[in-house]
């Protein structure tokens, strides 16, 4: 009897590290090594292995559920066959040298949780389809060479935590529904040529720690409601065309820690945060 239950948790112990994935997710990801070059990465897969021992992937009964593959030398881009990962929660390819427009396919991926693609050398548009994958909490697509607006369906990640959008050739205003970002705690714009006044539904993101804004082309007057948000931990705004002296802001903000304005902001009569009409759309 007992030869019999070892026998049994043997073979339950086997099942469970040998996991297989149905063969259209085996497909999706030996569509990324080839796509990729997978041969050369830092830490490679033998495709010949069960898939459990591949690096980087999380399986949970029986579906990918996490790739982390950065600081891995993938070289490429991203394949279609990727959509076919419908569990996928975490895709991590930061720090490695993939190129090209992001697949639509991938915005079909509505599992997605976190989409890090940071440090890289993706182009072309953020696409608008990207407001599907509604279960969002990170979207890190910083150091990459995106080109264009932010798309209006931003506003539909209503679960959003973390926005970083920095280094990029991204351009245009702030979409007005970034307000609809209730959760958000880390807008990130850095060196973009963003450009328009700062619109006053800014302040109804009162879980915001982090706004970064600098090296952009920003101008006009901070709306007063900027004030409100009392959870900001980081401000940095410097390098645009901002008017009026806001000195007194960092008296407004408790949590706050850093604090960065030109010095032309920093002179002069202390001035109120006086709300403007936002910029109209042409």
């Amino acid at each position: 009897m007992k030869s019999i239950k070892f026998t049994l948790l043997a073979c339950l112990f086997s099942a469970f590290t040998f996991a297989n994935v149905s063969q259209s997710e085996k497909d999706a990801l030996v569509a990324l090594y080839n796509t990729t070059q997978g041969e050369s990465w830092n830490t490679s897969w033998d495709l010949d292995q069960p898939i459990a021992n591949w690096h980087g992937l999380t399986i949970e009964n029986d579906k990918v559920v996490a790739i982390n593959l950065s600081f891995n030398n993938l070289q490429g881009t991203i394949p279609n066959e990727l959509s076919d990962l419908s569990s996928l929660r975490i895709l991590n390819l930061s720090f490695n040298k993939l190129k090209g427009e992001l697949p639509k396919s991938l915005m079909t991926i509505t599992s997605l949780q976190e989409l890090k693609l940071f440090s890289n050398s993706f182009g072309g548009p953020i696409p608008s389809d990207i407001g599907n994958l509604i279960n969002l909490k990170a979207l890190e697509l910083y150091n990459n060479n995106f080109s264009g607006e932010i798309p209006s369906t931003i506003g539909n990640l209503s679960n959003l935590e973390n926005l970083i959008l920095s280094s990029n050739l991204l351009m245009g205003k702030l979409p007005s529904n970034i307000s609809s970002l209730k959760s958000l705690k880390v807008l990130s714009l850095f060196d973009n040529s963003f450009l328009g006044t700062i619109p006053s539904s800014i302040g109804e993101l009162t879980q915001l720690e982090e706004l970064v804004l600098s090296n952009n082309a920003f101008y006009g007057d901070l709306p007063g409601e900027l004030a409100q948000l009392s959870n900001l931990k980081t401000l940095l705004l410097s390098n645009n065309a901002f008017k009026g002296n806001y000195a007194a802001l960092k008296n407004q903000l408790p949590n706050i820690v850093d604090f960065d304005l030109d010095e032309v902001n920093m002179k002069g009569s202390l001035a109120t945060l006086d709300a403007e009409d936002d910029d109209d759309d042409d």
